[in-house]
């Protein structure tokens, strides 16, 4: 029974019926894998789709009129201006120089440059070029353009430089090796065999920007007290025989003087001593030694490496953890007022030495307009409103460029609000004819809420301005060429302004202020006198005097 149940099973399996199911089952699986590849399939195109969809989304659309998003919009000092300087900002085109040349195109940009052709490409970089040279425009460099700017140059003799390495003689017998040496000289003396007569330093010279630069960064040797003054001073020591003068910062840049305090009472500022050589040379003096800022390490650039043992007795830790010092003056080397690193980092403004007095011998002269100096006294200047008449028959203000020579120095120091014009200084070598050297303004930009109409007084009283002086001035209280606009442009290229800006707005507007008020003054000198200008332009002044018709009276 059970063999004849195993025969038909077999039967039945090998039977045509069995043989369907089993290939009904091979074709189900088939259909089934067929089915699970197109919707996978299916499932990839649509994944693909909605990524495009959703990239296209993402990328904003560029349009030709939009050239200006690709200019960045950067400033090259950050500050917070004061409502009117704010208005005259507004309307300059945006700086691109502190993002290393010209703009490029963002990596969006960069993306989804496909949907333009080729052509249309290049008229958009053309178009953003073109908004790039507009904006880069730059007030400073257009100063110094101006035919002002650029007047023609006395002639200078042997007996016009205040140093010669050799005579005539010597230097063809050597010609060769000075040639040589004259290209290896460091920036310090070449700056020194470059002080003529009229000036400084020639403006266009590329030693000023070399002198700046060693400045700024030249390793430091050695750290002494200066000897003499009322405060705190070292003499740095840099390689090549390099020296400079050190004032450190004693307070911070915004403060203002204390209405209560005497000119004589104050602190000396380290920013000051920067923006005054800034400001002579946008004068068109060029009487100012160069200064540069620079950012100093209290303990291993000046506390490790002085030999001036009372220098390093006065260092300490103050309980902040700041390395400070005090050194030795009349004013303010005590434990209560302290210079002190954060808590190493001091900033500190760095002028270059004149030549050494026994090469280079220089007169002090005592101002006819100095103060009184004297919480209770005023000087006769002060009493006697006639008293440029006496200092006019006075050797040497009666002859030559002395008295406007006093007034340039005038004008600046009211520009700055500096009160503390004792005394100034020439060379010996050349004379009462040359310029006057503009030294120590650390007492400037004291206070910029109001003015001192005093500093003018040799203006006031005598009337007499140089016709170069007051064609600049006037430019410079033009829009375009605006005082305060073309300062802090100057400013920003020295190293600290990297830190903060080397003056503040409310002091930027002072100066535009205070320049206007110098005009008025020689405005009314002219309408009372008849010589007020001292003319030293032997050219036309057509286009350079921008004085409204019928105010052009000598």
């Amino acid at each position: 029974m059970v063999d004849k149940t195993l025969v038909y099973i077999y039967i039945f399996l090998l039977s045509p019926s069995s043989m369907v199911r089993r290939t009904l089952g091979q074709s189900t699986r088939s259909i089934y894998l067929g089915l699970a590849f197109m919707s996978l399939t299916l499932h990839l195109l649509l994944a693909f789709f909605c990524f495009s969809v959703l990239q296209s989304a993402c990328v904003p659309p560029t349009s030709f009129s939009s050239t200006s998003s690709f200019v960045p919009k950067t400033e090259i000092v950050s500050h917070s201006s004061s409502s009117s300087s704010a208005a005259s900002s507004s309307n300059e085109p945006p700086s691109s120089s502190q993002n290393g040349g010209s703009p490029k195109l963002s990596s969006l940009d960069r993306e989804g440059k496909g949907s333009f052709d080729e052509a249309a490409e290049k008229k958009l970089i053309g178009a953003e070029l073109g908004t790039l040279k507009e904006t880069t425009r730059s007030k400073l460099e257009e100063l110094f353009k101006h035919p002002l700017y650029n007047l023609p140059r006395p002639g200078l003799q042997d007996d016009d430089w205040l140093l010669r390495l050799k005579t005539d003689e010597e230097a063809k017998e050597t010609e060769s090796e000075d040639k040589e040496n004259s290209e290896t000289h460091p920036p310090w003396l070449q700056f020194h065999l470059g002080i003529s007569r009229w000036e400084l330093y020639d403006r266009k010279d590329p030693i000023l920007a070399q002198m700046t630069h060693y400045l700024a960064t030249q390793r430091i040797l050695g750290a002494a007290q200066k000897k003499g003054g009322t405060q705190l001073k070292l003499l740095l020591s840099f390689p090549n025989y390099g020296q400079a003068l050190l004032k450190p910062m004693r307070q911070s840049r915004d403060a203002e003087t204390d209405v209560n305090l005497f000119y004589f009472s104050d602190f000396e500022r380290h920013n000051a001593e920067i923006a005054a050589f800034h400001l002579d040379r946008l004068l068109g003096f060029n009487r100012i030694p160069p200064v540069v800022g620079r950012l100093i390490n209290v303990t291993t650039e000046i506390r490790d490496i002085t030999t001036d043992h009372k220098l390093s007795r006065t260092f300490f830790t103050s309980p902040a953890g700041n390395v400070c010092f005090y050194g030795q003056c009349e004013y303010y080397c005590s434990t209560e007022n302290p210079v002190c690193g954060r808590p190493h980092a001091l900033e500190v403004s760095l002028a270059a030495m004149l030549p050494d007095l026994t090469l280079a011998p220089r007169r002090s002269w005592r101002s006819p307009w100095r103060r009184s100096y004297s919480r209770t006294k005023l000087a006769q200047w002060e009493k006697e409103p006639a008293y440029c008449d006496t200092v006019k028959q006075t050797p040497p203000y009666n002859s030559g460029t002395r008295l406007v020579d006093l007034i340039d120095m005038a004008v600046l120091d009211f520009l700055m609000s500096n009160m503390d014009r004792h005394h100034y200084e020439t060379f010996e070598k050349f004379g009462n004819e040359t310029f006057l050297l503009h030294l120590d303004n650390g007492r400037a930009f004291g206070r910029h809420s109001q003015d001192e109409p005093s500093i003018l007084a040799p203006l006031t009283q005598c009337c007499r301005i140089r016709r170069s002086t007051l064609l600049r001035l006037r430019l410079l209280s033009l829009p375009e060429f605006r005082l305060s606009d073309v300062l802090r442009e100057s400013l920003a290229q020295d190293p600290l302004a990297a830190v903060a800006p080397l003056l503040s707005e409310t002091h930027l507007s002072a100066l535009d202020r205070r320049l206007a008020a110098v005009l008025r003054e020689v405005q009314t000198c002219q309408e009372k006198h008849g010589d007020v200008l001292y003319d030293d332009l032997e050219l036309d002044d057509r286009g350079y005097d921008h004085q409204p018709t019928g105010d052009k009276t000598r």
